[in-house]
């Protein structure tokens, strides 16, 4: 049995799609499977022990390019898949298993996929369910699995890569870590003031830790207001955000004997290496997708789910995530160790 994953294009969701991938694996271990993925995630699948192979997907979020899907499409038919599970929503993302002519297409109905996908599974109840719980409906005979029976994401680390990460950015890891991710997609409102987080760093600082903060590129501006407000002598605070790929983030968190994050792809990144997290939550839900990990936590003050991109403070922070402490997310993180 060969099956094509169409992996999430999301950071996070890729990550979580591994549990399908270990229900796969667990029915049949003979199966073999790839997973197409965008460049962001591509790297990830690496890191998983059931991914046989990965192939690039070349488009970006929205992007037709009908004629590259269909030379894409000649290409995987010659690679006879017998079947394709499409693990996003999309038209688009379901085009190439139908022009590939791979003969069972799995997936929900989504955009009104009828004959694109011709093995349709129910998702009528999308939103009371945690999206791992999604994704294992799609696995052989579409039975809906007790959560409590999915397997949580693993990924593996890279001990090289971690010498050579300690060496490169002269961190002396065997020192207790702590990482800090303050980044957030989709706006201010989802991130916990740095005002609140330099607190927490001058905390750790001052008991002798070494403090990372990680994130991509555009998290940078975010690092440095962080930096502008610690008080402690900054010799051990170590800003990486914008200096690290997702496989060195995988290796930092992995490493990281506490590690605090909003609701973000690093937070799914820190569970799935299993590090002690507490993930901070303010408009968005952890109903959905929490991080999935038996050494994380979350803090939520406020009930309630909202894609708002800007807080009603007037600094653009959300109430619900300012109102999260410092002094209680110390305690919270205390209470990991």
């Amino acid at each position: 049995m060969k099956i094509l994953i169409v992996s999430p294009a999301w950071i996070g969701d890729a990550i979580m799609a591994q549990s399908l991938y270990k229900i796969l694996k667990h029915a049949r271990p003979e199966c073999r499977l790839e997973v197409i993925a965008p460049s962001w995630t591509l790297p990830v699948l690496s890191r998983m022990h059931e991914v046989d192979d990965a192939l690039l997907s070349p488009f970006n979020h929205g992007e037709l390019r009908l004629k590259e899907r269909l030379y894409l499409a000649l290409k995987i038919k010659k690679k006879n898949y017998d079947q394709a599970i499409v693990l996003t929503n999309s038209l688009k993302s379901a085009l190439v298993p139908y022009l590939a002519r791979i003969p069972i297409r799995t997936s929900w109905l989504g955009e009104l996929r009828y004959g694109l996908i011709n093995d349709i599974r129910d998702d009528s109840s999308r939103y009371k369910r945690l999206m791992i719980e999604r994704f294992a409906a799609l696995a052989p005979g579409g039975e809906l699995i007790s959560k409590d029976a999915i397997p949580f994401p693993h990924l593996i680390s890279d001990d090289r890569n971690i010498a050579s990460l300690g060496k490169k950015n002269q961190i002396d890891f065997g020192r207790e870590i702590i990482t800090f991710c303050p980044g957030a997609e989709f706006g201010i409102a989802k991130r916990w003031p740095t005002y609140h987080f330099s607190v927490v760093i001058d905390h750790y600082l001052r008991l002798g830790w070494n403090t990372i903060i990680l994130g991509s590129d555009k998290d940078s501006e975010v690092a440095a207001e962080i930096k502008k407000r610690v008080c402690e002598k900054q010799t051990n605070l170590f800003d990486l955000t914008g200096k690290t790929s997702i496989l060195d983030a995988i290796d930092i968190l992995s490493i990281s004997k506490l590690v605090l994050t909003n609701d973000s792809g690093l937070m799914h990144v820190s569970a799935a290496v299993g590090a002690p997290l507490l993930a901070l939550y303010g408009p968005t839900s952890p109903t959905y997708t929490p991080p999935l990990s038996d050494s994380a936590r979350l803090i939520k003050k406020f009930s309630g789910f909202s894609k708002k991109r800007v807080g009603d403070r007037a600094d653009g922070y959300d109430k619900s995530l300012f109102e999260i402490s410092p002094e209680e997310v110390i305690q919270a993180l205390n209470e990991l160790l």
